[in-house]
């Protein structure tokens, strides 16, 4: 059993006080007298009665109670009293400091996970040692202070350059036991308080330490490093990138309640802390060409109405509809985004990494199945080009024994503009001047194309064996491409899967995936849906 002595200070007037010693021994003497009583009672040992009455408050003793539960071998009376600790919401400060100083890692992560968790139950991160010569990012060499001075380049941008190199690094185990060995955390924490005026410099921060907390080897030099409490503060950010990147690296610490584990550009949007309610079913959103984990699936952007206050409208505004709406909607969901690079040309690609949809897919398959895709009854909701990798990953799957619980679980499918057959953007690559150099997402999509024709004979080969259900939105309007191009990325026809619903919508191809509002037709199809094809399994 663990204690702290907290000692009031003292005056130095021996006339006073009778002198600080004596006062310092009173106050510890007492102490003591507290702290045996406190382990009498919760060992259920006699009193010494050479001591006097324990005169501490009864919650004083269930605050030790609890903290003795949350070491148990037991798990459920372990996360009970993780659970029963977080509800402590009107504590003196002295008290969240006894709980900061005493629980141990696996308590520290649980608490950082609890909604609306007190941020005083955890310690501030740890004084950083000075730094060597040479700058916050040369682990005491001098190569990168000369390289800012041969150039004009803003340091914040230099450091989103050497934050993107780590960020590659960390998706490589043998890298990270490197990172770690060489003091990399407690620099990443350094730049992250130094660059609070920077969210994409945190952003990079906290999505490598996401993917260090796939080892479990370095989960203690993690928290060790003051990380807990900084992921604690980050998942309560209104601004949903910055929280769902705290939260995936809180799950992969996390392993009393997480089997899964969430690899790079794997995402939960929710459930984000841990909660009691079971999870009937997976959503998986995947995007498309220029596409992202979170933007892709924005409310659309709205004029502000003259009769409303801006600050009114923000607070209705959906950065992330699966997050918020669908999410409110159908709480018993996991619901999964999943992010991956793209771009139009090769005109400024900075690596020469492989980028084909069959390349995409044999990536993303693994990182699901790491996530737990497959366990449960699954949706996918895919946009563009997406929707191509959606039907590549299933044929993929149906291939592979290994992944059969994918495909066996697969209810329904929901295709946003999926370019079937071909889209336009490729026919007009060659004639765009930032698009001299297509890329080869691009050069997939061009109409007619033989690869296109095989992926769709033969997905609907055994998509119709499976009896999928699948409903499909396609735009009608023309979307503005740069101030050269204005047309319709995915026509009707090549939007036609040739099976399932098809329903066209009065909007351009990067809206078609971004309902105007909640009670908006989009949004509510694409509910009815969901719920329509889980209905068994979410027991309505």
């Amino acid at each position: 059993l663990k204690s702290h002595v907290y000692i009031c200070t003292s005056s130095l007037n021996r006339n006073e006080y009778q002198g600080i010693t004596y006062q310092a021994r009173k106050e510890i003497h007492r102490a003591v007298r507290k702290i045996l009583e406190a382990e009498a009672k919760i060992f259920r040992r006699p009193f010494n009665e050479r001591f006097s009455t324990f005169d501490g408050e009864d919650h004083e003793c269930a605050l030790w109670l609890l903290l003795k539960r949350t070491q148990s071998e037991d798990k459920e009376v372990r996360l009970q009293a993780v659970q029963e600790l977080a509800k402590n919401t009107h504590w003196h400060d002295y008290q969240y400091g006894t709980v900061a100083q005493t629980c141990d890692q696996r308590t520290a992560i649980g608490l950082a996970r609890s909604k609306d968790i007190d941020l005083r139950f955890f310690l501030p991160p740890p004084s950083l040692p000075k730094m060597k010569n040479g700058g916050l990012w040369c682990f005491g060499g001098n190569g990168l202070p000369y390289c800012e001075t041969l150039s004009k380049v803003p340091s914040e941008t230099v450091e989103l350059f050497c934050l993107q190199a780590l960020v590659q690094h960390s998706k490589v185990s043998s890298h990270c036991d490197k990172i770690e060995a060489h003091g990399g955390l407690q620099l990443l924490q350094k730049i992250y308080q130094l660059r609070k005026d920077s969210a994409k410099i945190q952003r990079n921060i906290i999505r490598i330490i996401g993917n260090m907390a796939l080892d479990e080897r370095l989960h203690s030099s993690i928290v060790r490093a003051g990380w807990v409490s900084v992921l604690a503060e980050v998942m309560k950010s209104p601004h949903v990138i910055q929280s769902s990147h705290a939260s995936r690296a809180l799950a992969n610490l996390d392993r009393d309640t997480v089997q899964e584990k969430y690899p790079d550009g794997v995402y939960v949007l929710h459930p984000q802390y841990r909660s009691s309610q079971p999870i009937r079913a997976d959503i998986l959103f995947v995007h498309g060409l220029l596409g992202a984990a979170f933007k892709t699936w924005r409310q659309q952007d709205i004029d502000q109405p003259v009769d409303k206050k801006a600050s009114e409208v923000q607070e209705e505004y959906s950065q992330c509809w699966p997050k918020t709406w669908l999410a409110s909607d159908c709480p018993t969901l996991r619901i999964i985004s999943v992010e991956y690079d793209t771009r139009l040309s090769d005109w400024k690609a900075k690596c020469p990494v492989e980028t084909s949809i069959a390349y995409r897919s044999n990536e993303l398959l693994e990182k699901l199945r790491a996530a737990g895709i497959g366990e449960r009854p699954l949706v996918w909701v895919s946009h563009s080009m997406g929707g191509l990798l959606v039907k590549k990953m299933l044929v993929d799957a149906s291939k592979n024994p290994e992944m059969d619980k994918i495909v066996n679980n697969t209810r329904g499918i929901i295709f946003y503009s999926v370019p079937h057959h071909g889209s336009q953007l490729a026919e007009y690559s060659i004639s765009a001047r930032y698009l001299l150099f297509p890329s080869v997402e691009v050069k997939e999509l061009s109409k007619d194309s033989p690869a296109l024709k095989v992926l769709n004979d033969e997905f609907l080969s055994f998509a119709k064996d499976k009896k999928f259900t699948v409903l499909s939105f396609a735009e009608t309007l023309p979307t503005h491409i740069g101030s050269m191009l204005k047309l319709h990325v995915v026509p009707l026809e090549s939007a036609k899967l040739g099976i399932g619903e098809l329903i066209p919508v009065d909007v351009n191809h990067l809206n078609i995936c971004k309902p105007k509002k909640k009670d908006a037709f989009l949004y509510q199809r694409t509910l009815k849906f969901i719920q329509d094809v889980l209905a068994t399994d979410l027991g309505e």
